[in-house]
């Protein structure tokens, strides 16, 4: 009787083990928050997307409204192409603007929309122009270090 009472146990742990693994593969993977809402493309375009990565979400106010659909190069702009996904229950005017922020200090980052004050609302494959690229840490740290330097050169003489 306690040999089954024990094997119980153990096959319980393994099974909240499994569990465990399968949620932190899909935090992971970006894919806990899947949503089958319908959704319509907008393109946004930035010279730097620092690490945004597709699914990131789309937020308006601090609520996800969307997902980062497609990221690609264009060539001829020399400036990354971003899609996203937004559900058809958010509109926003079309003169709404788009950034990219992070979430805490080195945490996830994420694409923010600031609603416009458009009467016209963003339709499938509209483009919101203004835009605000990522603030990639390592060009805040170069810019300090080269303004100190400068700083340190100029009291020298």
């Amino acid at each position: 009787m306690q040999r089954k009472s024990l094997d119980l146990w153990v096959g319980l742990f393994v099974v909240l083990g499994v569990a465990a693994i399968c949620f932190l593969a899909l935090k992971a993977g970006n894919m806990s928050s899947l949503s089958f809402q319908q959704t319509y493309p907008v393109v946004t375009k930035f010279d730097n997307i620092g690490g945004l990565k597709p699914r990131a979400p789309v937020k308006s106010a601090g609520v996800v409204v969307g997902r980062v659909g497609d990221i690609r190069f264009d060539d001829k702009s020399f400036q990354a192409v971003v899609t996203l996904n937004l559900e058809s229950g958010y509109k926003f005017p079309k003169d709404s603007s788009a950034k990219i922020l992070t979430s805490g200090l080195l945490g996830e980052q994420y694409i923010g929309i600031e609603p416009g004050g458009d009467t016209a609302n963003l339709a499938a494959g509209d483009t919101i122009k203004m835009t605000q690229s990522a603030v990639v840490l390592e060009n805040l740290i170069s810019q300090f270090l080269y303004s100190k330097a400068a700083e340190g050169k100029d009291s020298n003489k």
